[in-house]
């Protein structure tokens, strides 16, 4: 019978498992690699050269004696002269037009209180354009001071000894309403200024007819007439309608103003005039 054991001394050979043999590597590509290398290299020096081509281009230009200002031009001017804006805005002749900041010229310009708005502007080569808004006094209110109120209803400039006077002037409104209650008193000023629009143009009794407006007490606007010094009570709204209504019967009242102690025309479809005897109605 055959032995299977093995032999004395005999090399048992293990088992192995045999690794996949590696596919050999591709050769380098130096030709793309060094291309790379280039783009990258060419790409960095041209924007650095466009950033130094950039910057000496701006200091070119702000060193350029065809950018220096030669004019500075004020359009739509009038209370205020194109010389006193011209100096508001600081801005020299030989100022480079680049180094020019138009906002802040323009809100400086603004410090003056009949500008409303300044719009400034290049106009190259040489010319800074400034184009105002100024603002139209509309009424003059009673504050301590007197002051111009404009038609958006800003208190915008305290009366000096040259000012007109030649406006109606808005009483009823008093510093601490604007301090303590700004929406509300500036609604009602709104209101009132929206009245002497109401008022502007009329011939029969409009503003040359009027010397005062009121807000009393209760939020009622109240005109006071030039002549005889009446009370004409407007109510709440629908003002143009109530002065139409008033001036079909002015001409007859006109000359009895001063026997009238007040004209109501709360009512939009009626007047109620009092007069020292009793009250009348007219339709």
């Amino acid at each position: 019978m055959r032995d299977f054991k093995p032999a004395k001394n005999a090399k048992v050979k293990s088992n192995r498992r045999l690794k996949p043999k590696r596919p050999p590597r591709p050769p380098r590509d130096w030709a793309g690699l060094f291309r790379k290398i280039f783009y990258v290299t060419a790409a960095t020096v041209s924007l650095v050269l466009i950033v130094a081509g950039g910057g000496l281009m701006a200091k070119s230009l702000f060193d350029s004696r065809y950018f220096k200002v030669s004019e500075v031009r004020v359009e739509n001017e009038s209370r205020v002269t194109a010389e006193e804006i011209a100096a508001l805005s600081d801005v020299r002749l030989g100022h480079n037009i680049f180094e020019l900041d138009l906002p802040r010229i323009g809100r400086k310009i603004e410090e003056n209180p009949w500008v409303k708005s300044a719009e400034v502007r290049r106009l190259f080569p040489r010319t800074v354009v400034i184009k105002v808004e100024e603002r139209s006094p509309k009424a003059v209110i009673n504050l301590d001071y007197l002051y111009y109120v404009d038609g958006d209803g800003e208190i915008f400039k305290v009366l000096e000894a040259d000012d007109s006077l030649d406006f109606p002037v808005i009483t009823g409104l008093e510093r601490k309403d604007l301090l303590e209650k700004p929406e509300e008193a500036q609604s009602s000023l709104k209101e009132m200024v929206g009245l002497v629009g109401e008022l502007t143009g009329r011939r029969i009794f409009g503003l040359q007819d009027v010397s005062e407006i009121h807000l009393d007490q209760t939020g009622e606007i109240v005109l006071y007439t030039c002549a005889g010094g009446v009370p004409v009570r407007m109510g709440d709204g629908n003002y143009g309608a109530k002065l139409d209504h008033l001036e079909r019967i002015y001409a007859e009242l006109k000359p009895r103003l001063r026997a009238l102690k007040y004209i109501d025309l709360n009512v939009i479809d009626r007047i109620v005039v009092k007069v020292e005897t009793g009250i009348t109605r007219k339709g």
